[in-house]
């Protein structure tokens, strides 16, 4: 059974920065792409940052492009989000997935098959 455990969330003044850490289990990870979401209160979930099996392809929203960076280490089966320069407006619970279709390429935004249980971010202003 596949896991996502996610971490690194909680509470940071606008301007700070926070590293989550999302450990897959269950699944080969060095095959399968990863992702992260996140979802605001009152809000649908969107899309923030993906990233390719082999970690050599990154996608992000356009509304975190330059502000968050993706990264991997497939000997550790661990998915990272580097938040950098947050904004009251990028609280929200974040979430990992994993795409449900190994070595593909692109951004799977409509594969992902198993997501974690989520970690709170608050951006105090």
């Amino acid at each position: 059974q596949v896991q996502l455990v996610e971490s690194g969330g909680g509470l940071v003044q606008a301007g700070g920065s926070l590293r989550l850490s999302c450990v897959a289990s269950g699944r080969t990870f060095s095959r399968y792409g990863m992702g992260w979401f996140r979802q605001a209160p009152g809000k649908e979930r969107e899309f923030v940052a993906a990233i390719s099996w082999s970690g050599g392809s990154t996608y992000y929203s356009d509304s975190v492009k330059g502000q968050f960076t993706i990264s991997r280490d497939n000997a550790k089966n661990t998915v990272y989000l580097q938040m950098n320069s947050l904004k009251p407006e990028d609280t929200a619970v974040y979430f990992c997935a994993i795409d449900g279709i190994a070595y593909t390429l692109g951004n799977p935004v409509d594969r992902y098959d198993y997501w974690g249980q989520g970690t709170q971010v608050t951006v105090s202003s």
